[in-house]
């Protein structure tokens, strides 16, 4: 049965979609299978990993409101074992479609079902908010990555998002599933800046042991691989952002042993 992974941050430019684009990749190429779900309304991760949006029959608002199967929006990938359930502009109106259903919170655990079976992994590209199309997110998952940019203010809100999780793990979850925290993953670090580091040392001392040892670069290669819809393994394989999120997967790897 596939592990299902949410990867939330509220805040934007945190580095986000990279990480579901790039560790989805990562996996598929150490032989698992894959989904991606892309849950954001300007739909990245869709476009980054090469899909048009102007040809798709389905996305995830069609099957989050009951209208077609999830087997029947997703599409595959030009990576093999990684498939993705795509988003358009549509989902913009998701939450107040959400809003009107029964059990409201639940709706994308119910649809996953008959799809957990087929997959080894399932990741989730969150929306940057803590609304009802993330609440659904994480009542799907078994567990939260939290990217969190080496910047200033990187802590800021995480506060709120931790409490999100919370109400979730206490008071939503499907007895049948446990939420965790995966881990937090440090996103665009300036090898260049000491600032950087300080960053670093701060989130490793609020969340200690469950701080990823990977930390993602800021890295050209990274930004450009979107634009031509590959992941950084396929784009750029040798480059340091590929080379880290290969190291990622590995983690995550090791986390389910």
């Amino acid at each position: 049965m596939a592990k299902t992974i949410s990867i939330v941050n509220q805040k934007g430019g945190v580095g986000k979609t990279t990480t579901a684009i790039n560790l989805s990749a990562a996996l598929a190429q150490k032989d698992r299978k894959v989904l991606l779900i892309d849950l954001d309304p300007q739909a990245n991760a869709t476009v980054g990993i090469g899909i048009n949006r102007g040809f798709l029959e389905h996305n995830a608002y069609d099957c989050l409101i009951g209208e077609v199967p999830v087997k029947d929006a997703i599409v595959t990938t030009g990576l093999a074992g990684l498939d993705i359930l795509p988003s358009t502009i549509d989902l913009a109106g998701l939450e107040l479609a959400l809003a009107q259903l029964n059990e409201r919170d639940f709706i994308l655990h119910q649809r996953l079902n008959l799809q957990r079976e087929m997959y080894d992994y399932i990741i989730i590209d969150c929306p940057p908010s803590l609304g009802l199309v993330t609440i659904n997110a994480l009542s799907a998952s078994d567990s939260v990555m939290i990217p969190v940019q080496c910047e200033f203010y990187a802590l800021d809100g995480l506060t709120q998002l931790l409490n999100t999780v919370r109400i979730v793990q206490t008071r939503l979850r499907p007895k049948a599933r446990d939420l965790k925290i995966e881990g937090v993953l440090l996103t665009m670090l300036d090898n260049r800046n000491n600032f950087g580091f300080e960053i670093v040392n701060e989130v490793k001392k609020y969340f200690k042991e469950k701080v990823f040892k990977t930390i993602i670069p800021r890295n050209v290669q990274l930004q450009i691989a979107p634009s031509h819809g590959k992941s950084i393994l396929q784009f750029s394989p040798n480059s340091r952002g590929a080379m880290m999120y290969r190291e990622l997967a590995e983690e995550v790897l090791r986390n389910e042993k």
